[in-house]
Order: structure tokens, then sequence, then C-alpha cells
């Protein structure tokens, strides 16, 4: 993934603010998707090209009587 330097600039807080919702907006679902998940693999500090599976002991089912 490339950082867009052309999403933000040094200005007026409102100019930025604008700027960068037109950009996400223009920018379709999967683009939006991808940059979510890479922010995701960023915080959470795992391999994007290998993350981490779901820990299903967690949940249980029971059927209700």
């Amino acid at each position: 993934m490339k950082l867009d330097r052309n999403a933000s600039w040094a200005g007026k807080f409102e100019d930025n603010e604008q700027r960068i919702k037109d950009f996400w907006q223009s920018s379709t679902v999967k683009e939006r998707l991808e940059a979510s998940f890479y922010l995701n693999s960023i915080v959470y500090n795992f391999d994007i090209n290998n993350p981490p599976r779901m820990d299903r002991t967690v949940f249980s089912m029971r059927k209700n009587s």
C-alpha cells in the first residue's frame, strides 16, 4: 500500500477536513476496506499477509429449551 500525499496538506483545519472527506468519498469501497485493514494491522501489530485467526474457543453455543 502506498501513502497518498495528496490527501492532506498544511492549511486551515476546515479545508483539510473537507479535502480528506472528498478523498475518501471518491475512493471505492474496496480501497476503504483495504486502508482500514492496513491500519488495523498497524494498531494490533500483525502481518497484513498473515492475519491472526479468530479464537473459536471463546464462543459457545447452547440450545434454548
